[in-house]
């Protein structure tokens, strides 16, 4: 155990006192604080440190973040598809504790909400308008092209990723009796030694790299939402004032939504926020142009599939400075930022899983999200392909540039009830807004407090705090390229703890299945012992198979459920950690 107790196992009237874990909140708390100080206070030379920082880790490090995210992609498959796939994430008589649909709108709001609204016509329209170097055609073959780089991004490599870390804490949580803490994901690889510093150096990098992506996807959110504002004529110029401005009151609304809990203000917003967001998708698909949408969705998930292994381990090494750029900006940014969003959309999909198999759970994860998000992008990035290739245009600026944060407005604004579709998008930015700051706070805090399921609320209004803080920061000394260098930077030591976590969840995996088959054998001689005796027990089960086949062992698995009295399945014992069963 570690020399610093858990809250879990403090009596009630201690745990308002004894609400932090010293070794890990400290010293996230003194980085991020460094961070904010440091970028408020000299906003050109941070600005800078940041940009020569990118260069050097997407220069360095760009092949290993597609490399290593594409392996993401074959492990979370595997397991859900191969022999560890009935193994449930709780207790084996246990069921799923929140329906499918609650499950889905809690999962998708926390992963990747603003960045879909923010996004959705907007990364089409620039892969359209300015490919990839390297990808040349005529305006089908580039459209294409844009559709399908578009789903690589948001796709089955974003969610592969949240599939690894939420996977991995939900078996250490709900089947382990593990405390909701990244540590335990790599208990099976570096055995008692994550109980000391090694495992809050873990949980810090986690809370480090949590609070930079949520930080990046605040400042996509407030750029959109100030931007919508300047279509509607609210504001006249979207400058870094009304940005600080939004950050802040947006963030009050997420510290109130935290404090509520998760079965209150998070679990309802996001349900609100996932049906709005429908309704805006269906109205941009029904006034918009139908048919052209239905149709190219068909063709795009087609070349999606056609394309995803050249795609996904294309780094544009052989297009110099050109390509590297476009790799820093494009896909390095992206896994970067899944990456350091991993481990809060990990721990919160982790902690509403309980109950789900390894199957379902990745299905779930994986499957659902990347069909919703191909939808999404074929109703908005379609829509704004179609506007520049048959309609009018005017999505674009002068330079033929793409200005990302109001493409949407733009789009939207044109339709019928154009002023009501655009007013709509600023509420459903600002929700997703919400339910990120305030799920990202609520994860931060249960790592912080040393796994604590109900964190005390004046941390939990701190991480909120500190998150608007990072974003802030970042914004002043560099706007979103500083944001989304943050991201990426964060990302790096993270990205080695995720390969450990594969390996080790694989491990975890493997004994249990050994263990669950051992029994099940012992289980069998006991059967046969009792109905034939020991010495031709023992040719029996040597020979099984070839003597009797498949009907005298249905009956053998019947006399062992008779006599377990259960539906076959073994009991799991779970391990205790601090306290916490």
């Amino acid at each position: 155990m570690s020399d610093t107790p858990s809250t879990a196992d403090a009596p009630p009237s201690r745990r308002r006192l004894q609400s932090v874990r010293p070794t890990v909140f400290w010293p996230a708390l003194t980085i991020l604080a460094v961070v904010v100080v440091v970028s408020i206070a000299f906003p050109q030379r941070t600005g800078d440190a940041f940009s020569a920082a990118q260069e050097e880790v997407i220069g360095v490090f760009g092949w290993y973040y597609s490399l290593i995210v594409t392996g993401f992609v074959i492990f979370a498959i595997w397991v859900a598809v191969g022999r560890f796939g009935d193994i449930r994430l709780g207790p084996d008589e246990e069921g799923a504790e929140y329906g499918f649909l609650v499950w889905f709108s809690m999962l998708f709001a926390a992963g990747m909400g603003i960045g879909l609204v923010f996004w959705g016509a907007a990364e089409p329209l620039n892969f359209y308008t300015s490919p990839k170097p390297g990808v040349e055609g005529d305006d089908v073959e580039l459209a294409h092209e844009a559709m399908s780089q578009t789903f690589l991004h948001w796709g089955l490599h974003a969610w592969a990723i949240y599939v690894v870390v939420g996977l991995a804490l939900a078996y250490a949580i709900h089947r382990k009796g593990r405390s909701v803490s990244l540590r335990w994901v790599l208990e099976p690889l570096l055995g008692d030694r994550v109980k000391g510093g090694l495992g809050d150096a873990i949980d810090v990098v986690a809370i480090v790299g949590t609070i930079a992506g949520v930080a990046t996807s605040l400042g996509l959110g407030v750029s959109q939402i100030a931007a919508g504002l300047e279509h509607l004529g609210v504001v006249d110029e979207a400058g870094t004032p009304l940005l600080v401005g939004l950050i802040v009151v947006i963030s009050v609304a997420a510290t109130a939504s935290v404090v509520s809990g998760l079965d209150k203000g998070i679990k309802w917003l996001s349900n609100i926020n996932l049906g709005m967001a429908g309704i805006f998708a269906v109205a941009v698909l029904l006034l918009g142009p139908t048919l052209f949408v239905l149709r190219s969705f068909v063709e795009n998930i087609g070349e999606y599939l056609f394309t995803i292994v050249p795609n996904s381990f294309d780094t544009s090494a052989f297009f110099g400075a050109e390509g590297q750029e476009w790799q820093g900006l494009w896909t390095t940014f992206y896994w970067g930022w899944w990456m350091s969003w991993a481990p809060f959309v990990g721990v919160f999909i982790a902690r509403i899983s309980r109950g789900r198999t390894v199957r379902e759970f990745v299905a779930g994860v994986l499957l659902v999200p990347t069909t919703v998000s191909a939808v999404w992008f074929s109703i908005l990035g379609g829509s704004a392909i179609y506007r520049e290739k048959f309609g009018d245009g005017g999505l674009l600026d002068a330079d033929g540039s793409v200005t990302s944060e109001s493409v949407l407005f733009t789009l939207v604004g044109d339709l019928p009830g154009g002023t009501l579709l655009s007013g709509l998008a600023i509420v459903l930015v600002a929700i997703f807004f919400v339910t990120s700051s305030d799920s990202g706070s609520l994860v931060v805090d249960m790592l912080a407090s040393g796994g604590d399921t109900d964190p005390p609320r004046w941390s939990r209004v701190l991480w909120c705090v500190i998150e608007a803080l990072v974003a802030i920061g970042l914004l002043v000394a560099g706007g979103l390229g500083a944001l989304q260098t943050g991201a990426i930077l964060t990302a790096l030591p993270f990205s080695v703890i995720m390969v450990a976590m594969c390996v080790a969840l694989y491990k975890a995996f493997k004994a249990e299945y050994t263990e669950i088959r051992r029994l099940d054998l012992k289980a069998r001689r006991k059967v046969l012992a009792d109905e034939v005796g020991e010495t031709v027990t023992s040719d029996l089960v040597a020979n099984f198979e070839d003597h009797f086949g498949e009907q005298v062992d249905q009956r053998i698995d019947d006399r062992v459920d008779d006599r377990l009295g259960t539906t076959g399945e073994v009991p799991v014992v779970t391990a205790e950690a601090d306290g916490t069963r």
